[in-house]
């Protein structure tokens, strides 16, 4: 980790300030750094489009590079559709999207090469064909092109929303309302870089939901989750439709608004809540249906990646 310190020299956007004074990033590099909470501005966190301030103290921290290309490996895949500029994968839970630090092999990027080496190059070479991401620990559909057309095509499709996703969440408690938008700005947590949170300056933030069922515990779940559960704990399924694609955004709406998705420690549910500790080998969120239009014809595509098993075992375990 390499880390400089500047003077703003002028007022004008952070990304823009410091492409100027790192000459060997790039804009979106140091757009990245930013959107990974790698640069303070005065100590605290902020957005690329922050309006910097003549003297104020910018501090970028650069992570070593990582290899320049991700290598082919002989993962199996579960492809839910493809043609000649696309592929959908159904991400499982547990599989990281691209190589990163202590991620050097087995990822969906890793996986992808051996299955389409056309990939290698289209777009960052480290991230072949991969135009957005999931969380190591959430599952579903992933959409990776395989040209560099495709590729730019499915950017501007998902920067202008034409791109529509449907998430599948557990939360703790029975979400009020049972239907709402969360709209509240996400930036990287400057007090946990490893969290993002709602914060005033953050990137906008929108979520649709509806709560399809909530489970009541009415019995001794002993046999299952080990301490059993309380009597009368509630926990909701939700349907989730982002109309962006933040950082966590659907771990963090959640938590923010008071119920968080099951199992996840980052956000809050195993501290207090017996089903996520027990039961719950991960923070049990989906990504279950996606929408897009084909690249070369404006075909609408629509996708669908059954809930895991994972999932469903806990689902079941309450529905019994």
């Amino acid at each position: 980790m390499h880390t400089y310190t500047f003077t703003a020299p002028r007022p004008g956007r952070l990304d823009k300030t410091l492409a100027a004074l790192l000459k060997d990033l790039s804009r979106s590099a140091v757009q990245r750094l930013i959107e990974q909470g790698q640069v303070t501005v005065n100590g605290q966190t902020r957005s690329a489009s922050y309006q910097v301030k003549p003297n104020e103290v910018l501090v970028v921290s650069v992570p070593e590079a990582q290899p320049a290309t991700a290598q082919a490996e002989d993962i199996p895949l579960v492809i839910l559709y493809e043609d000649d500029d696309v592929i959908a994968v159904n991400k499982p839970a547990g599989m990281v999207v691209h190589p990163g630090a202590g991620n050097a092999s087995g990822t969906l990027a890793n996986a992808i090469l051996a299955h389409a080496p056309e990939t290698a190059g289209v777009g960052d070479a480290a991230r072949p064909g991969i135009v957005h991401r999931l969380d190591k620990e959430t599952s579903g559909i992933v959409l990776l092109a395989r040209n560099e057309t495709a590729y730019r095509a499915l950017q501007a499709q998902f920067k202008s929303r034409v791109v529509k996703k449907l998430y599948l969440a557990l939360c703790v408690g029975s979400v009020e309302p049972p239907r709402g938008i969360i709209s509240k700005p996400i930036g990287r947590d400057p007090a946990h870089r490893q969290r993002m949170a709602v914060l005033i300056g953050g990137r906008e933030a929108v979520t649709q939901y509806a709560v399809a069922e909530v489970y009541t515990v009415d019995k001794d779940l002993q046999d299952v989750a080990p301490g059993g559960l309380v009597k009368g704990s509630r926990y909701s399924f939700v349907r989730a439709r982002p109309a962006t694609g933040r950082t966590h955004q659907l771990r963090v709406h959640f938590a923010s608004i008071g119920f968080p998705i099951v199992g996840d420690a980052l956000y809050g549910a195993t501290r207090h809540d017996p089903l996520s500790r027990a039961l719950a080998p991960r923070h049990l969120l989906h990504a279950s249906e996606l929408t897009f239009q084909r690249p070369a014809s404006g075909q609408e595509i629509h996708l669908y990646a059954p809930i895991p098993e994972d999932m469903r075992r806990v689902l079941d375990a309450l529905g019994d």
